[in-house]
């Protein structure tokens, strides 16, 4: 059986805006990966980026579950001795509250090219207020 490739001409692709207030994280996170990777369409294929757009407001609203807060810790490192860093989910929320929806989504998409793609069809503001009207982005209920 051939794997169904869908021409580059024929991708439709459409602009979805998601609320992020009182939201939890992770399940918000997971709706939107698949989005932006396609697999909710029929014509979904692992190697050929054909998902959607999504824009996200109220990203400093939204939720984690538990006491993760606090507990919940983002490390990164600069490559060189004694070059870790740490922050908890609190303090990125203060600081960048969209990076949290940034991580969180960069960390379920595929980590080569095609998920780098993916990953800029992804737009992501702390308020209300986004400036992709002219694009007539459809309202994508997430529970």
């Amino acid at each position: 059986m051939k794997t169904y490739y869908t021409p580059v001409n024929e991708i439709s692709r459409k602009w979805y805006v998601v609320d992020a207030d009182g939201k939890v994280l992770g399940r918000l996170a997971t709706e939107i990966a698949d989005r932006l990777r396609g697999k909710h369409k029929p014509t979904f294929c692992n190697f050929q980026d054909n998902g959607d757009f999504i824009v996200v407001v109220n990203a400093e609203r939204v939720h984690l579950t538990g006491n993760k807060w606090n507990d919940k810790i983002y490390w990164r490192h600069s490559g060189w001795p004694g070059g870790i860093k740490s922050r908890t989910a609190k303090v990125v929320r203060e600081k960048s509250p969209t990076d949290l929806i940034m991580m969180a989504v960069k960390g379920m998409l595929p980590h080569n090219k095609i998920g780098a793609a993916q990953l800029t069809k992804l737009k992501v503001y702390a308020g209300a207020e986004h400036p992709h009207q002219a694009q007539q982005p459809e309202l994508l209920d997430i529970k």
